[in-house]
């Protein structure tokens, strides 16, 4: 018996079984009570919808599930964003599929959900999916209307989206199922087919209260906007449904005679399950963040038949570069050991730590998978990038660069999995969310800031501590440590994975024994979005 393996398999199941509650939560939307008023309506919720709609006994890759997670408690909260996005199989092809969620204020849009939804239409356009756009919603959220509706990455920016993606030929496919109102009535109607549900669903530009203060017209939502009025006078609608599951059948159907486009090639073979025990991360990742371990012990245990071929594996061990397979596809694997590790120069270097030769060796190896079509995958447990004099003398700004030049004009896909720490430049250099992976998602263990807590907590405490001598005040040794634990308190908070998730700096959350299907279903989205961009690093540092 392993005592130390087992404190660790405690502790990270732990945590994916906190992530399963936190999930269920999620999933009740608005509540129970709300749920019952919407099947009272002769509705189904936004998760049922998606369940029927999609193939049976298919896989759904949740985007952006903890998305508001703890935000707008002053207004009573927006689970989920008030909208439930995701990959999904229609019909055997793979999709985008958004779908508001009535339950969460009637579907209105939150700051977060305009965020949410722009995420969605970004995943459908850089993987050349089509997108499914399920409406059931009261618009804009007018409480907080200047957060939504002006800038640039607002409100409006998913209509402009919509013309784009037409022109470049995704498919847009969206149901009416319940209130479309304002700016939101246009994004059905631009898309390429709009069905509409009889007596649910509703769209017009203004409902019947604005149109009767607007110009004193008095006229019911039904006979304004309804299913047979834009079915049968307007022609703003295409399919008239006598219900939601109705319209979701005919979409199964549009989905089924969708031709074939042209695919981006990347390898796959028959997957093969990990020949080492995937439960076994469990043990091996440890509990306490400063501990180091064998990265390669994880790696082993996520690729296919646990067979990895190293690149340069003498030179720049703090990063393992290697290719491998997960569920069939040929990926390029980019990850930070943890393991302390002794350079051929004699020089000890620390886990997670990116050294000058590791940035040297992991751009080589990033510009060769770009070479050979290899989609790259990033895994984060790192702390950034080594300084001092020697360091900083050896050119590591330099090396540093080179890698996230060589990174940053990919032309491959990049999936990113944080791990464990994602510190500063280290999460640049490892493909964080500035450096658009086609997917980033996170392990319950994951944490994600500029500096570590501790090194945070001390760096605050010492400004403010400062500041109050500036203006002539003393600070008790008492005082100076209840600063400390508040600071701390705060900054850890700021550190979460779910703090990261509800802001959709991270795509969501996943028990580790999720990666693979994480990483293919990325790749396979990938694969959809033939590479027209020739890989060009530009000026590159030497």
């Amino acid at each position: 018996m392993d005592i130390e393996f087992n404190k660790n398999e405690d502790s990270l199941k732990q945590l994916s079984f906190q992530l399963k509650s936190k999930l269920k939560k999620v999933h009740l939307g608005g509540g129970e009570k709300r749920i019952a008023k919407e099947h009272e309506k002769g509705k189904m919720t936004a998760r049922e919808r998606i369940a029927y709609l999609l193939d049976e006994g298919s896989e759904f890759l949740e985007v952006g599930a903890f998305a508001g997670e703890g935000m707008y408690q002053e207004v009573g909260g927006c689970p989920s964003g008030g909208v439930v996005t995701g990959i999904g199989y229609i019909k055997g092809r793979q999709c985008v599929v958004v779908a508001n969620d009535a339950t969460v204020k009637a579907g209105a849009w939150f700051p977060i959900t305009a965020k949410k939804n722009l995420r969605a239409q970004e995943i459908s356009i850089e993987n050349k999916l089509p997108i499914v756009y399920l409406v059931d919603s009261a618009g804009v959220f007018l409480p907080m209307q200047d957060e939504i509706f002006p800038d640039k990455e607002h409100f409006g920016r998913m209509f402009r989206n919509n013309a784009v993606m037409s022109s470049m030929g995704i498919v847009q496919i969206a149901a009416i199922m319940g209130s479309c109102v304002a700016g939101g009535a246009y994004l059905p109607i631009m898309s390429d087919e709009a069905l509409i549900v009889e007596g649910t669903g509703s769209v017009f530009l203004g409902g019947s209260y604005l149109v009767k203060s607007a110009i004193g017209e008095s006229i019911d939502n039904e006979t304004l906007g309804g299913a047979s009025t834009h079915c049968e006078i307007s022609g703003v609608t295409d399919y008239k449904c006598k219900d939601d599951k109705e319209a979701l059948d005919h979409i199964r159907t549009i989905f089924d005679k969708m031709g074939d486009n042209p695919k981006a090639g990347f390898s796959r073979v028959e997957p093969l399950a990990p020949k080492l025990d995937e439960k076994e991360i469990y043990g091996m990742l440890p509990a306490d963040r400063t501990k180091p371990y064998d990265m390669m012990d994880i790696i082993s245990r996520l690729v296919d038949n646990s067979e990895f071929e190293p690149y340069k594996d003498l030179y720049g061990q703090s990063l393992i570069c290697g290719l491998a397979r997960i569920d069939g596809w040929a990926v390029g694997i980019v990850a930070n050991q943890r393991k302390i590790v002794k350079s051929k120069k004699g020089e000890m270097q620390m886990g997670g730590v990116i050294y000058s030769d590791s940035a040297d060796k992991a751009a080589r190896f990033i510009m060769n998978c770009n070479q050979k079509k290899i989609p790259l995958v990033f895994l984060h447990d790192v702390s950034g990038f080594m300084v001092g004099s020697k360091a900083e003398h050896g050119g590591i700004i330099k090396d540093g660069a080179k890698m996230v030049n060589a990174m940053a004009n990919s032309v491959v896909p990049k999936i990113t999995v944080i791990i464990g720490n994602s510190y500063g430049a280290g999460n640049y250099a490892m493909c964080g969310k500035a450096y658009d992976p086609r997917l980033i998602y996170a392990w319950p263990t994951a944490q994600l800031a500029v500096m570590s807590g501790a090194a945070a907590a001390n760096t605050l405490l010492q400004i403010q501590v400062s500041a109050l001598k500036a203006k002539g005040e003393e600070i008790t040794p008492e005082a100076e440590k209840e600063l400390l634990e508040r600071i701390t308190a705060k900054y850890n908070e700021e550190l979460s994975p779910y703090y990261a998730a509800a802001r959709l700096w991270i795509d969501g959350i996943i028990d580790p024994l999720e990666t693979r299907k994480v990483i293919s279903m990325g790749i396979e989205a990938a694969n959809h979005a033939p590479i027209e961009k020739p890989y060009n690093v530009g000026v590159i540092q030497t």
